[in-house]
């Protein structure tokens, strides 16, 4: 059952409005998974968007606003019971659930990973604190990881060394993420820099959009970047076990992110003057990279995961498996 009154092509131009609004540059990755995945892969992204404008008061992730703590308590309730109604096979409200509830259908997306998926939302509702860079590594994985494993799903994968690589990409993402928009997060009472590292540089949480800080949040902000760069390259060996047009735009995808986080760096103190982006002829050379990673990957054999990058949860595995990853995290 869908949402009531909406068919499927509906569905798909919802999906498709939202990430066109949404997020420009993964809009242009999209348009390069075939058909049948670009479908899906957008109505996944028009649930975690929603699920997001929602948490956060917002709409197509722009102009985040205040909300009191009873009402997003409610918003999070709502969308974890929705979401329950998803894998229930029950009737659901609005349009980005019932294109959620196509993608797990097609796709045997596991709960597992949308229930943590909102559980990332929740640090925000609770407003969690964020000690050190291992809490901050926590949220990247329920806001992020976990939808880079989704996607994998939607792409074909289901083996765990895939997944451990698309949930590397998701990681890279976020950190990416996380240095643009330290100022814009601020202004909305929202910080994911670890309270050491403020207290490192004397900045008070409660600061972070004086500008008095920028040079010492730059700092910060490259830190951040450089994190993400081993995120990145461990994905870019997942790109072998897709098919080649969705590693064509995962490569893509994840040029253009990764790209935002050089001119992050690259802007120092200045990064937070106008929201950093990618602009069309970035995109256009980008797309060109991305199909000549996606075409090296092919029968390509990759070293091994780095040991010492942070690792996401398992689940669904048998003790087995758990035993074979830590002897040998490459391992069949």
């Amino acid at each position: 059952m869908s949402a009531v009154g909406v068919n499927d092509q509906q569905l798909l131009d919802h999906a498709t409005r939202s990430i066109a609004v949404g997020s420009k540059s993964f809009a242009a990755a999209s348009r390069l998974f075939d058909p049948a995945t670009r479908r899906s892969a957008v109505m996944l992204y028009a649930w975690c968007r929603h699920c997001d404008d929602v948490i956060d008061g917002q709409e197509a992730g722009h102009s985040a606003t205040v909300i009191g703590q009873d009402e997003v308590n409610q918003r999070l309730a709502g969308l974890v019971a929705q979401t329950h109604a998803v894998y229930a096979g029950l009737a659901v409200e609005n349009e980005a659930f019932a294109a959620f509830r196509e993608v797990v259908i097609e796709h045997q997306i596991q709960e597992t990973y949308a229930l943590e998926h909102l559980s990332g939302f929740a640090m925000d509702v609770q407003q969690r604190r964020y000690e050190s860079i291992e809490d901050t590594l926590d949220y990247c994985y329920h806001v992020a990881g976990v939808v880079g494993l989704m996607m994998a799903q939607v792409m074909g994968a289901s083996d765990e060394r895939t997944l451990d690589r698309a949930c590397d990409l998701g990681m890279g993402f976020q950190l990416t993420n996380i240095a643009r928009d330290i100022v814009e997060d601020a202004s909305v009472g929202r910080c994911y820099l670890p309270r050491a590292w403020l207290a490192e540089f004397s900045i008070p949480q409660q600061g972070l959009d004086q500008i008095q800080y920028r040079d010492s949040l730059a700092v910060l902000a490259r830190r951040l970047v450089n994190m993400a760069e081993p995120f990145y390259a461990s994905a870019q060996a997942g790109l072998t076990a897709l098919p080649w047009r969705s590693a064509w735009a995962v490569a893509t995808a994840s040029g253009v992110y990764r790209e935002i986080g050089i001119n992050v760096s690259k802007r120092g103190a200045n990064a937070w003057d106008t929201r950093v982006s990618t602009s069309k002829l970035d995109k256009v050379r980008l797309v060109l990279a991305g199909l000549w990673r996606a075409v090296i990957s092919r029968g390509r054999q990759w070293p091994p995961r780095p040991a010492d990058l942070w690792q996401r949860p398992l689940h669904g595995c048998s003790a087995t498996h758990h035993a074979v990853r830590a002897a040998d995290p490459e391992a069949e």
